[in-house]
This record gives C-alpha cells, structure tokens and sequence, in this order.
C-alpha cells in the first residue's frame, strides 16, 4: 500500500489512470497514465497495455513529450497524437503535435499524419480516419511559412470578429480549428488527406466528433455565432469523401447540441447531449438526445439523467450512460427509443470512460471520493470486477460517512464527510467546509487537485457538501439555487455543517471554509454574512459579480442566468457588497492564467480586504491557470492552505512554507 498523503511532494508524484479505449474485438485495453516527469516540474503522459490474464500492466510508450488519446484502428493497430520528433525526417519538429501508429503486430510506431497547426484529437471508422487541426486563414500551400514568420518576427497579435476569445487557459486563434480524414492503407502515413471543413471559422472551438462504423461519415457538433455575441451548438453530420458538404441533423431554438457525440454501431443512430439555453428563469437542464443519421428525427432518452460519458451497446438498441446521482455517478443502461433507464452498478462509485465489448461487458474508470480511479469490468448484471491498474492502490489516512440535513425550505440537503483516523469524542477533530465548484457540479468523484485527504492526513474533518445547483438530484435541486447563488446555498451550507457539527467526532469550536471557482464565490459569500469560521480560504473566486460577467472567457453563458451587466441580479448576488460585514482571516489564492475566472476578481478582492483591514494573505501564482496544475506550485498551494488553517484554527504560529522561501 502507498500512503503518500503525510508528505505532499509523494503525493503529486503518484501516477493517475486517466483513461481507458478497448479494442474493437475486445481483447485489448489500454490507458493513458499520468506520472511526474524525471524533472519533477511537470507532468507527463504515456500508453500502457491492461492484460486480461491478471499480468501486470505493462508501459506501450515512452517520449520526452509524452503521449495524448488513444484510439484502435479496425485492424488492432493503436493510433495515438505525440510531440515526438519523426525519426524519418532531419530536424524534425519537437513541439508540433502528429498523429502516430502502433502496430498490433509489432515494432515500432510511425508517424501517419502532420499538419503545421498540429494535431489535436482524431477518430475512426472503417479505414478512416478524422482528426483536427488548427489552421491560419489563407493560402495553405504556404501556412507553414506563414507560421514561422510570425514566430521569428515575434507577432502575437490576433485579430477577432466574433466571441470567443479565450478558454480556460488559453488563447483562440490566430487560426481555426478544421476536420480532416485521412485513408489508413498500405502506405505509411496516411493517404488521400482532405479537409472536411474549409473557413469553418470558429464552428469547430472545442467541437466532440465520431464516425460512421463505414468510414463514410464524421458526425460534429458546429458552433453557430448569433446577434448579440451569442453563440448555438448544432450537430452537423459531414461526408469524408465530399469535403466541405455537410448537412443538419439537429439544431433548435434555446438549445445546445453538445458532446460527447456517439454514433451506433450499426450506423444509423448518433447519441449527444442536448442542453437547455437557459435564463433567469429557465434552469439549464441537459438530456441525452437521439439522432437518427438518415433523417434528422431526435428524441430524448434517459429520463432526467445529465450524462457525463456515452457508450452504445452492440447491439445499438440501448446505450451505457455515466450520469451524476446523488453524490455517486452510476452506469445507468437507456433504451434507444426513450424507454426508462435502469441503472446498471450498485455501488457508491463514480464511473467515466465507458468502453463497451462485443459480449456487452463494459470497461470503465470507476474512482469515488475515496478511491482513485482504476480500471473495471461491469458485467451485465451489473457486477464490478477490479482489473490490474497501472497506478498504484493507496491507503487513506481516515474514513468516508455520509450526512444529510434539512435546509430551511424543507429540501434534502446531502455531503460526504472525511474523518481523520484517530477522530472520536475524547479527540474531535477541527472542521473544514469544502464548497465546490461549478456551480453545477456534485462531490461524487476522486480528484487529484482538491484532495480532502492530504487534509484529513493533517488531522481536520472535511465536509464535502452537494447543495442547491448540485448535479443529480433532479431539476429542483438546480432550480432552487438558479439565479439565487448566494443567498440559498449559503442557506443549504449552514444546514449541513450544523449536522456535522453535531457529531462527535468533530470540534464544533475549530473550523474553516473554503472553496475555488463557485466554490470561491460561495466562501467569499460565507465571510460577508457569517463571523462563525476562523479562517477562510478562496481559491479563482468571483469576487466582483458585474466585472467578472463582462471579463471571463464566455461571458455570454453566466449572463443568460444573470441577464446584462449593472441589473438587479448583480446588485443583489455580488460577494463585495458585504466587505463591510467581513471580519475573518483570509488566504486568498488565484493564478495569472485564469480566464475564467480572470485575475481581476483576485487582485480586487486582495486590495478591497487591503484597505478595509482585514486580516489576509494573497497567494499568487504568476504562470498558473484556474487550477493550479504543476507539480511545485500544487505543492505550494497545500503547504500554504495548511498554514493558515493551522495558524487560525488550531492557533499555531504562522510559520511560512518553506517552498516559498
């Protein structure tokens, strides 16, 4: 057993399964690992084969740059996209992302596929095979000149004309992202290349595609610009011998046709996701949605399950769909023609990365709130058998019991508790309230980044609540928090911590809150309209409700629940208008690269808590995103986070860490 949670630099360089694809045939599975670079400063990627014989799982590939995705071909060989340099071709690009091939017989992997913008993402179907790439508007017989002269002339700039600008933690543009479909044959790379989407503009920003089994058809989602900088999410099925002519197959006024986009095995279905556009008084609610190819006929299926993962049975008459359900995030199998789903797993897990084998087993990621993610076989009847992972079982410093509450309002309001061990009534333990993100999100999943762990290993309890806008409880759950952010979750927080707070294991008289996103949000909410904690720590939180509408990188998306900049909405939900009633000590925490969340919401709390004297340390990361990915400064952030909660909790001397030093 591995017990790195005493020693956070273990911790971060424990290797994480972060998928699986099974092979057409099903007799081969494989997964992408994450593990620490030799370096110890980032984080790498390879391929590893799962045997089913009970073997260990045993490493496929192995580059300086690593490797991303992995698909198999009709035929077994295992396509997958790397930064490697082409060993066949003199000063060859290290940074250019290709697409590569391993052969099921064999050898070594070539390279199959290039493109000056790279390539990002691919699927196949038959001897097809369609992947993405970016591409400079113009000429493209001279693209790759084009790139390099901007690069040593040191232009950056980048011109739009429409939204979007940015995502997440990246910049869009200066080109677009464009389908091509190459054929696998004889040949060593892949031949008769075509674009499929010549000036698709920004149709395909963050596009989820499939093919036909026959090859013969990508199926995409198509982002359709509107007046007013909104933006439609259509589904569009393309033929790969006819580039550029395409056809509807779903659009709708107020909604959103989204991915993962799934086609049947018999090739006559396409299964995705149709969301509500929503307002302040319509809720965002998403269904799985059915297609049929040849004509545009749809119909929804799976009841009110929100699916987070997609896979058709053999027999394309059901699907196997992974949907958030009250605090766990079940199998559930669907019938195709909209009968009510049944759901397939029992236990308390999270499952993604649905595989489906011809004898309709399914190959998953099954992980919870305490288990990492590790590869399984679900049979039929819904029995979950373990499989070797390639990363390693780990031990927890403490124990996971569920508690529920009734909030004001009569609702059901539910979390996890994290126990340290050695927690009783002779030794209860100090309390953290853990708020999460989305805001339509649920605590029903491990997660590498905000690891309640590492804090029960240091002694405190942690209460992982779901309240309102928590996904999988139902539509009301979402409705109840819809428009009303703070007010009503702060409301369903006070309710279950006060159910913690009863139990005996923990220290009614030593807590704290935090969170990061909404979750940073809701703790800056909590310290404008309670003095209960001792400390609090927001981690990328929305500080400024009306400049953040107007700077994040989708703004069109948070003003349909809020409507325009400087409404009624604004004033009434944005956490610094109660910087007068704040009095607890705040960490403060956010990075440079954060676009959803932009720097201005961290640098305006930092300096409005600066001048009203409370008491606070800001936590800034100049080259990090909303999350705070790297190795070093994931390091930082715990052993910074610990710090303070030590110093106002348990009332230790502040002793700064010495990774800051």
């Amino acid at each position: 057993m591995v017990t790195p949670f005493n020693d956070i630099r273990d911790y971060v360089g424990v290797p994480r399964v972060a998928s699986l694809r099974l092979s057409p045939d099903g007799t081969r599975l494989v997964s992408v690992v994450q593990a620490l670079n030799p370096d110890g400063k980032s984080y790498g990627t390879s391929l590893w084969e799962i045997p089913f014989d009970g073997r260990r799982p045993y490493r496929l590939t192995r580059s300086v740059k690593g490797e991303a995705g992995a698909e198999f071909t009709a035929d077994g060989d295992l396509l997958f996209g790397s930064r490697r340099p082409d060993p066949t071709v003199k000063d060859a690009d290290e940074e250019t992302p290709a697409l590569w091939l391993l052969p099921a017989a064999g050898g070594e992997a070539r390279q199959i596929a290039s493109r000056p913008g790279g390539v990002a993402g691919f699927a196949v179907g038959g001897q097809s095979v369609v992947f993405g790439s970016d591409v400079l508007p113009g000429d493209e017989a001279t693209e790759d000149e084009r790139r390099k002269a901007r690069k040593e002339t040191g232009i950056s700039a980048i011109l739009h004309e429409s939204s979007l600008v940015r995502y997440w933690d990246h910049d869009l543009g200066p080109g677009e992202p464009r389908l091509f479909a190459g054929i696998l044959g004889e040949d060593d790379r892949l031949a008769e290349v075509r674009d499929l989407t010549p000036q698709p503009g920004k149709a395909l920003t963050n596009a989820s595609y499939d093919v036909t089994p026959d090859g013969g058809t990508v199926v995409t989602t198509w982002s359709v610009p509107l007046p007013a900088g909104e933006i439609r999410s259509r589904l569009v099925a393309i033929a790969t011998a006819d580039a550029g002519a395409q056809r509807i197959l779903a659009e709708q006024d107020g909604y959103d046709f989204d991915g993962p986009v799934r086609v049947s095995p018999d090739g006559r279905l396409v299964a995705c996701v149709r969301s509500v556009q929503a307002d302040t008084s319509r809720i965002p609610e998403t269904t799985l949605w059915i297609v049929d190819l040849a004509t545009g006929e749809g119909h929804a299926a799976g009841g009110g399950l929100w699916p987070s993962d997609i896979a058709w049975a053999p027999d394309s008459r059901s699907l196997y769909v992974a949907a958030d359900h009250q605090g766990r995030r079940p199998i559930f199998q669907v019938p195709a023609d909209g009968s009510e789903p049944v759901r397939l797993t029992p236990d308390d897990a999270a499952y993604l990365s649905l595989n489906v084998a011809p004898d309709g087993a399914v190959y998953a990621l099954r992980s919870a709130v305490d288990r990492a993610a590790g590869p399984v076989r679900v049979t039929a009847g819904g029995t979950v058998e373990e499989l070797a992972s390639p990363a390693p079982e780990l031990e927890l410093p403490g124990t996971l019991t569920e508690v529920t509450a009734t909030a004001d309002d009569g609702a059901t309001v539910r979390g996890w508790l994290v126990l340290p061990e050695g927690a009783s009534a002779e030794n209860p333990a100090p309390f953290l309230l853990w708020i999460h993100g989305g805001p339509l999100s649920s605590w029903n999943d491990w997660s590498w980044r905000w690891n309640p762990w590492i804090m029960a290993q240091h002694g405190y309890a942690v209460l992982l609540p779901d309240p309102c806008l928590s996904t999988g409880y139902g539509s009301e759950m979402i409705r109840r928090g819809w428009a009303n952010w703070g007010p009503r979750t702060h409301a369903d927080l006070m309710s279950i911590t006060d159910a913690a707070l009863e139990l005996p294991e923990v220290d009614a008289t030593r807590t704290a809150a935090m969170g990061g996103s909404f979750g940073g949000y809701m703790a800056n909410w909590v310290a404008g309209h309670t003095d209960r904690f001792k400390a609090i720590v927001t981690h990328a939180s929305l500080w400024h409700l009306d400049q953040f509408a107007g700077t994040t990188d989708a703004p069109m998306y948070w003003q349909r629940e809020f409507g325009t900049p400087g409404g009624e909405l604004y004033a009434s939900l944005s956490p610094h208008l109660s910087l007068a009633e704040i009095s607890t000590p705040m960490l403060v925490i956010h990075g440079d690269k954060d676009y959803r969340v932009p720097i201005g919401e961290g640098l305006r709390l930092w300096w409005d808590l600066q001048r009203s004297g409370v008491e606070s340390k800001f936590l800034y990361f100049p080259d990090e995103n909303h999350w705070v990915l790297k190795p070093g400064n994931a390091v930082v952030w715990y052993e910074t986070v610990l710090a303070f909660l030590d110093q106002h909790v348990l009332g230790r001397e502040w002793k700064r860490p010495e990774s800051l030093s």
